[in-house]
């Protein structure tokens, strides 16, 4: 009823958020103001809107360092800009620095015209869509300019060190640990850093050479740290993605029991073909024949 008065509309996938306590309904005018993280612009109200949104900007507010993980859609890169943008306008940090890994997503897109900023915007255009909607375009413009924010590629950042600023890395699935390792060791003074990323997109020719889940794990015991797991029910996007989210993630992974069983029924007929050549030999030896040499006795 909070939830209609304040918007005269609600659709079902609301309904269910509530019902599936994804989303909380503010109790009071109190409770809808402590929950806004910036006024973007023309006044829209940018808060946290599901649980793991909300664990994220409590996490954020008690340690240097976060890691969000999760579903593409649950609001992981949005809402640590958020926090960022919010900590420059309140004056805790003196800068924001975006960055991301320029990976293409499984394509070969080949030459790109242009200087270095225009071949590498692409990647890091999801970056400039969610600043925009928190900073007026010519805002926004003059603060790149003078470096109060900053969006380049990961690989720009070895040898820096990045002191009173909110960092945040997006697409973290898409670096190797060895890369984890050099873009956390540039926090400085005063920084506070968010590494966001879903596993299950990664992006990476090998998907094993992906050190977000490893770099995770050795983290995992050290104070200061914090880590968010986002799931399906923090997609607040179309709510079809919610559903197509959840049918690739029914699909068997490499050496899982599905594929498993698979091979395991290759090898059971390749098996059986052995045993019926072997048995042929066998009676061919008896005849008289001398036997077939082994494949060790060629060997």
């Amino acid at each position: 009823m909070a939830l209609y008065e304040k918007r005269q509309h609600l659709s079902p996938e609301s309904i269910l958020s509530i019902l599936n306590a994804a989303v909380r309904a503010a109790d009071s005018e109190k409770a809808e103001s402590d929950n806004i993280l910036v006024y973007g612009n023309n006044g829209a109200l940018i808060r946290a809107k599901t649980k793991n949104q909300e664990l994220l900007v409590t996490c954020y507010q008690e340690h240097d360092l976060v890691f969000a993980e999760g579903p593409a859609g649950t609001g992981k890169t949005y809402t640590a800009i958020a926090l960022a943008v919010r900590a420059w306008k309140n004056k805790e940090v003196r800068r924001i620095i975006l960055t991301r890994p320029a990976v293409e997503a499984g394509e070969q897109l080949g030459f790109l015209p242009g200087d270095m900023k225009e071949k590498l915007d692409p990647y890091l255009q999801p970056l400039y869509d969610a600043l925009r909607d928190m900073i007026p375009a010519k805002k926004l413009e003059s603060l790149m300019e003078e470096g109060v924010v900053q969006i380049a590629p990961l690989a720009y950042m070895r040898g820096r060190t990045l002191d009173h600023a909110c960092v945040i890395l997006d697409e973290a699935q898409n670096t190797s640990l060895s890369q984890l390792k050099m873009f956390l060791t540039r926090m400085g003074k005063d920084a506070k850093f968010i590494i966001t990323g879903d596993t299950s997109q990664i992006d990476l020719v090998r998907k094993s050479d992906s050190g977000l889940s490893r770099c995770m794990d050795l983290l995992r015991d050290i104070k200061g740290i914090a880590f968010v797991r986002f799931d399906t029910g923090d997609i607040i996007r179309h709510p079809l993605v919610k559903k197509i989210v959840a049918a690739f993630a029914s699909l068997p992974a490499t050496g899982s029991p599905a594929s498993s069983t698979k091979t395991s029924s290759k090898a059971s007929k390749t098996t059986t073909a052995e045993a019926a050549a072997s048995e042929a030999a066998a009676k061919t030896t008896g005849s008289g024949a001398s036997p077939a040499p082994s494949s060790q006795e060629i060997g």
